[in-house]
């Protein structure tokens, strides 16, 4: 065990979290888990004002470990104030202030403490860190050259003034705890970046130790800050000058730091949409920072920063405009042949679009469209028709291919994609609902709103959560993707792990609407004479038990083949069942599998029935592999088997974020042999198979229950503030089972026909 500073011991990380739920679980955990021998570790988070599921996260961790304490601001404060407030509920030797995004390293505790024994217990232990952009690229030893040093001794700012170059961050050092509290003035102003607890921790302290160990990983994610707030940092210098100047002359640490003012204030003022009349404001102060602060022996420096320098000095806004704009018809004239190149190809189309951009929007519009054009689909058709009944003054309109026209229920207002119409609602509606993305040329227009509802919940990497994986990232512009997503207003989930999920790997601004996935709304709506006609319509005799063996797409096979030999496999299941096979729609081209065993009747081809749901509410059980269907399926409470016999590759070479066949919702076969020995010997429909079933279910049917889809339309397009709350799981019931369906019809009279389920037929 390594000795303590003090008779308290160990250290506090105080965590400041916003909106982080797709981040806290992993820097809770890196803090909780790792640094053995370190003695008592202490966790505060203060939820500063979220609106997301921060807090039902950090709830879940206060329940089940008791060095977890939370403080919940109920308004966002600034940074500095949030820390402080969770700062006065530690007791540690050392104190370590982190963002909810953050992680630590597994060793991070432990090399702190050691350096701490080793050098006497400084005032500041400062390390290496790294950095995560949005598309998972790691930048580590940002300042491995500063920190890099044979003399492992603690020292005097003075004899290492260069130190101050580290990044201006508390995330990068821990400090003694009654460092911290001689010192607090220096910690609570940072509204716009924490020029003075980073500069001003080290001015202040007596004695540095530091490592160059990389212990401390930052995921960017906050937009950069809004003008106003660049007017923090005059006061934050202007301590940071008090300080130099209240010891003897510090000639190089002021060099430094006026190098470092002045390149951060000419980087506000290059900073593009500020209002001229704050900028101007800005540079006046900047300007008159320059002449105060101006340290014996400043020489401007060369060519174009020597410039700007000078127009800084003279607090000059209209010289420094007229440079801007010299810079800026320069760049313009370098990028005129390439622009004009790019934009030959698609002109007819884009001018088209472009010219209804002009035109005011249409604020009783809405645009819909699924699975890149395929029909009126998945939960975008739900939301579509609970639209049409709670607000039908809003015409709809849906983006359907042409090929896929003839199979869109009758009535529906369609329009192919580049179309001339295409172009004229996609630039005026005021709402546009996609279970994908709408193409890169879609511009998002001040006042349009975008509803995003993805088409399952994840059980793979998606969004920049692929990147690490080549597989499936290879090709991918992830700068592109997430100018799409940057569209998104809101973001439809099922679950708080979809929720985490999309948050993270989607990371741009958007709210969560955790109302469920209105698709799987059906499965609590429907009745029995529901589920019998759906049976009818695909031809299911009665008594039959139908099993739907859906699996899904791999991004390592070119072709589709079923990893299941259904010969076999209907031959072993006899006449007691049907097997239902839908091919994943990324297949819905060229030749099928499936084409000859349907023929002879083996199975029954269902991929190019147009609802899911619906062969759901008809099959007593379900077999798939990794495909989403699982999720949705679960919600009818009925059997689930897995087949995962490729699951190790599958997880490798696509990205998974939990092990599937350790949380799945049923029995789980890695073989054929073992499927058929499952319905041979009872245990598909088992009581084990049922428990697993009941946890997955707790678990990944969070907030489906049946009302998903108007709850979305009275948020987003009635503005309406209270929505109708989530039903408890074990208060839900979901659409009957066949079996049950036929006992209910028989014995009692016919039921009204559920307006809910659209006159389609299976096309196979």
């Amino acid at each position: 065990m390594i000795e303590q500073a003090n008779a308290t011991g160990g250290f506090s990380v105080v965590v400041t979290a916003v909106d982080a739920q797709g981040f806290l679980r992993a820097c809770l955990d890196s803090a909780l888990n790792g640094s053995p021998g370190v003695g008592a570790v202490e966790v505060v988070v203060v939820d500063n004002g979220s609106t997301d599921l921060t807090g039902a996260i950090l709830d879940e961790y206060v329940e089940r470990d008791e060095r977890v304490r939370a403080v919940r601001l109920p308004h966002r404060r600034p940074a500095g104030a949030a820390r402080a407030v969770g700062a006065l509920l530690t007791g540690g030797a050392y104190l370590l202030f982190i963002e909810g995004h953050d992680t630590l390293a597994p060793d991070a505790l432990t090399v702190l403490a050691r350096r701490a024994e080793e050098t006497g217990n400084p005032d500041v232990i400062a390390f290496d860190h790294a950095d995560v952009a949005w598309n998972q690229r790691i930048t580590a030893g940002k300042d491995e050259r500063l920190l890099c040093t044979p003399d492992r001794a603690a020292f005097a700012l003075a004899d290492r003034p260069r130190t101050l170059h580290l990044t201006p961050t508390l995330a990068n050092r821990a400090l003694r705890a009654d460092f911290y509290a001689a010192h607090r003035e220096l910690f609570g102003q940072d509204a716009c970046t924490e020029v003075l607890p980073a500069l001003g921790s080290l001015l202040a302290a007596e004695r540095i130790a530091v490592t160059d160990a990389v212990l401390l990983t930052r995921t960017r994610h906050e937009p950069p800050p809004v003008a106003d707030t660049y007017f923090n940092l005059f006061p934050q210098y202007e301590e940071v000058w008090r300080l130099l100047a209240s010891g003897p002359p510090r000639t190089e640490e002021a060099r430094i730091v006026f190098s470092g003012m002045v390149r951060r204030y000419l980087k506000v003022l290059a900073l593009p949409g500020t209002p001229a009349a704050e900028q101007a404001a800005f540079l006046r102060r900047a300007g008159a920072h320059f002449a105060r602060y101006k340290p014996a022996g400043y020489q401007r420096p060369a060519g174009l920063n020597g410039v700007r320098h000078a127009l800084l000095e003279r607090g000059s806004y209209a010289g420094y405009r007229a440079s801007q704009v010299a810079n800026r018809r320069r760049r313009d004239v370098r990028t005129l042949a390439a622009t004009a190149k790019r934009k030959g190809a698609e002109a007819a189309r884009e001018g088209l679009y472009r010219e209804q951009l002009h035109r005011p929007l249409d604020e009783h519009l809405a645009v819909f469209s699924a699975y890149w054009d395929r029909g009126v689909l998945c939960s975008p058709a739900a939301i579509s028709a609970r639209l049409g009944e709670l607000a039908p003054s809003i015409r709809q309109v849906w983006v359907v291919r042409r090929e896929h026209m003839p199979l869109v229920p009758p009535g529906t207002d369609c329009v192919a994609p580049g179309s001339r119409r295409w172009a004229s609602v996609l630039a005026r509606a005021k709402y546009l609902v996609n279970n994908v993305n709408y193409p890169d040329s879609v511009v998002k227009r001040p006042g349009q709103i975008h509803l995003q509802t993805h088409h399952g919940t994840p059980l793979k990497r998606m969004g920049v959560d692929q990147a690490p994986f080549p597989a499936t990232s290879r090709g991918v512009d992830y700068e592109a993707l997430l100018q799409r997503c940057a569209r998104w207003d809101y973001s439809v989930s099922a679950n708080r792990h979809s929720t985490e999920v999309w948050t993270r790997a989607y990371p741009v601004p958007f709210t969560s609407l955790d109302y469920g996935y209105p698709r799987n709304d059906l499965y609590y709506t429907a009745g029995a004479e529901d589920v019998l006609r759906v049976r009818e319509r695909l031809g299911i005799a009665p008594g039959r038990k139908a099993l739907l063996y859906a699996p899904t797409h791999r991004d390592y096979e070119s072709a589709w083949t079923p990893r299941l030999d259904l010969r076999r496999l209907a031959g072993a299941l006899g006449e007691e069942f049907l097997l239902l096979v839908r091919g994943h729609y990324f297949y819905d081209r060229g030749p099928s599998p499936l084409t000859e065993l349907h023929r002879e009747g083996r199975i029954v081809d269902v991929s190019r029935y147009d609802s899911v749901e619906e062969l759901g509410l008809a099959s007593d059980a379900l077999i798939t592999d990794y495909s989403s269907v699982m999720f949705d399926f679960a919600n009818l409470d009925r059997p689930i088997v897995l087949h995962v016999d490729d699951w190790e590759t599958y997880a490798v070479t696509r990205g998974v974020y939990f092990d599937l066949p350790r949380e799945a919702p049923g029995a789980v076969a890695s073989s054929q042999d073992a499927i058929e020995r499952l319905f041979e010997d009872g245990s598909w429909n088992g009581a084990e198979a049922a428990l697993r079933r009941a946890a997955f279910r707790r678990r990944f049917c969070e907030f489906d229950d049946g009302h998903a889809a108007e709850r979305v339309v009275r948020h987003v397009f009635l503005g309406q503030p209270g929505v109708p709350p989530i039903t408890p799981l074990d208060r839900r019931t979901p659409a009957p089972d066949p079996e049950r369906a036929a006992a209910l019809v028989h014995s009692s009279p016919p039921e009204d026909p559920c307006p809910g389920l659209p006159p389609t037929s299976p096309s196979s």
